[in-house]
């Protein structure tokens, strides 16, 4: 566990998407951080930019502010030009900070800001899949369905009857009783899952949902939920250091983004590959 002080010098990375989605908050982190430290603060307008100040920081303590994509971003970036181990991460959530607050960081600005500097690095279990990439919370199979936008006749289309009739048409659709859903098509949530080369439930075996979570200790958490009719089914528990999901063309959301579909993804748990900034009462 390290502790860091004040005069530590900071390389400030700037997702584009925090200065978009709430740019009062980014300047209210970058004060706090300014104030406190020695701080340069790069503005990248996209991932090749946002690679290039990552890899140019020299000893300068990276933060990140921005939302749970910004943070995978940067430690697969690490990983992969292996350099993880040696580095520790900050980060400041603005945006989605749900990935964030699960991993221990404060929600808002000023607190998360606060733990930048006087927080302590704790070393985190991660999962890195077969082509490379690395899952920080948790890998839920099947994923979660994407969200519809809101409204999709722009507002300035310059059609307003048409936004009316749409609305409408919405109105109507929500107020008729929902149909019973479809039995599941066979096949459609059959999955192998294998921990350290041990089968927790086949392909015979229809499944509802799939979690693996990295660690502590070197060891991911996984649990089965089968598909069950009528009694709600035992989830089956295993734990161990790989975990195979064969299955036809499955899709799963990793910490905030969706992969896939695969047909087999294999993760291994690597322990304390990465160090995170946290309040030292976490």
């Amino acid at each position: 566990m390290a502790t860091f002080a004040t005069s530590d010098q900071l390389l400030v990375i700037i997702d584009p998407a925090a200065r978009h989605t709430d740019a009062e908050s980014v300047r209210i982190a970058k004060d706090v951080l300014s104030a406190g430290a020695a701080a340069k603060v790069c503005l990248p307008e996209g991932p090749e930019e946002f690679a290039r100040a990552l890899g140019r920081r020299g000893s300068r303590r990276p933060v990140v502010i921005g939302d749970g994509r910004a943070l995978v971003r940067a430690v697969g970036l690490l990983h992969r030009q292996r350099e993880l181990a040696g580095c520790a991460l900050s980060v400041v959530p603005v945006g989605d900070t749900a990935l964030a607050e699960a991993l221990g960081v404060p929600g808002g600005a000023v607190a998360a800001a606060r733990a930048v500097l006087d927080g302590v690095e704790r070393r985190l279990d991660l999962l890195v899949d077969d082509s490379d990439g690395v899952v920080l919370s948790t890998v839920a199979i099947p994923s979660a369905p994407v969200r519809e936008p809101a409204d999709p006749v722009p507002a300035g289309s310059g059609r307003p009857w048409l936004r009316t009739t749409y609305r409408s048409l919405v109105r109507t659709l929500a107020a008729r009783p929902a149909r019973p859903a479809a039995a599941p098509a066979p096949g459609a949530t059959r999955l192998r899952v294998e921990v350290d080369g041990e089968t927790v439930v086949d392909l015979g075996q229809p499944v509802e949902a799939v979690s693996v979570v990295p660690g502590p200790g070197g060891l991911a958490s996984v649990e089965v939920r089968p598909l069950s009719v009528g009694a709600e089914a035992t989830p089956l528990p295993a734990s161990g250091r790989t975990v195979t999901v064969t299955g036809a063309d499955f899709r799963y959301r990793a910490d905030a983004m969706v992969s896939g579909p695969v047909r087999r993804r294999t993760w291994r748990v690597e322990e304390a590959a990465w160090g995170l900034v946290l309040p030292a009462d976490r």
